[in-house]
């Protein structure tokens, strides 16, 4: 494997003057840049990422710790954040903890020892061992995407869950609707609460009963939708219409609905959450919440290397406002 020296004499110059131009650390002339770079790749030498960071003080690199990967929302989160993180010139280490305690514990101690300048944390759900650990990093720069720990060194993007279960639900009463139901996520999860509660603010607003036999508790899963539509649809009289918290049951939803025998949406009409790419070519397209995915990465990047380079000291909270995208799940209620 080359070093440092094997660059310096091929390209006929100092150690330094090579350490200089690849760390873009001191003036150095165009010409002089050209012969250390053609060395350098000539030799196929890789700088050692631990000396560079003594070097310059950062190693260009951020962890992201994930519970899963298996929900295409933080499938295109993390796609999002890598591409951002390689056009700005960082690496990005994904760990997966698979809702794993333990794993969330030890995949920070790797990055810590690997040195990497901040971690982006995105965790579907929060246990008391993995709160402690994310909210226990004092010294570790961290942004928490979507919901975690409150305290002032942690930096959070979350999308205006209030505003869209709001803007979703009355988008179906403005179509006619007036039993409408709500498949959610957990009531301990921040963005299915806030959801919740815009959903029953639409409610409020347009003088419509909150009927609690419409309000299903759910876990954001494929399962969880199915089998909480298949409880709506069982009711005597069944809703019309459904605000679901993710795009992932909705789909669900829409797919046991139609093995029922219903049409969508002439028969049900449905609203998910989160705008996924798969729900603008589902069958119906799916009326939909927007969360700006592509947004919601790219400033959590931006953000955890502001807290990198010091220049915020106080907790950021963003709140990205989301849209509605109106497709062919929903139409208006036909009595």
């Amino acid at each position: 494997m080359a070093a440092i020296l094997d660059v310096a004499k091929l390209a006929g110059v100092s150690k330094s003057t090579v350490s200089h131009v690849l760390n873009n650390t001191r003036f150095v002339s165009s010409e002089t840049q050209r012969k250390v770079k053609e060395a350098a790749e000539a030799l196929h030498y890789q700088p050692s990422v631990v000396a560079r960071s003594l070097k310059v003080k950062t190693t260009k690199s951020l962890g992201m710790i994930v519970t899963s990967t298996d929900n295409p929302f933080y499938a295109e989160i993390i796609s999002a954040a890598q591409k951002y993180c390689h056009e700005i010139g960082y690496d990005l280490i994904l760990c997966n903890t698979e809702k794993n305690p333990i794993k969330t514990k030890s995949y920070i101690q790797v990055l810590s020892q690997r040195q990497v300048d901040g971690i982006l944390v995105l965790c579907t759900t929060y246990d008391d061992v993995t709160f402690s650990t994310i909210a226990g990093q004092k010294k570790l720069p961290m942004v928490v995407l979507d919901s975690g720990p409150t305290v002032k060194y942690i930096d959070k993007i979350q999308d205006h869950s209030y505003r869209g279960g709001l803007i979703a639900t009355e988008h179906l009463i403005n179509l006619g609707h007036t039993r409408i139901a709500h498949i959610g996520g957990p009531e301990n999860k921040l963005p299915a609460k806030q959801r919740f509660d815009g959903y029953c603010q639409a409610l409020r607003d347009a003088s419509l009963p909150i009927n609690r036999d419409l309000v299903i508790e759910s876990d954001l899963e494929c399962e969880g939708g199915a089998a909480a539509i298949k409880k709506l649809l069982s009711l005597r009289e069944p809703p019309s219409a459904v605000f679901v918290a993710n795009d992932v049951m909705a789909m669900a939803a829409i797919s046991v609905a139609s093995q029922m025998g219903l049409r969508i949406p002439e028969d049900l009409s449905i609203v998910g959450y989160d705008n996924i790419s798969l729900s603008e070519y589902f069958n119906p397209p799916l009326t939909t919440v927007n969360q700006h995915i592509s947004e919601l990465a790219e400033l959590a990047v931006k953000t955890l290397i502001k807290r990198i380079l010091g220049s915020s000291e106080t907790e950021t909270v963003v709140m990205i406002e989301p849209n509605l995208v109106v497709r062919q799940s929903t139409c208006e209620f036909k009595a």
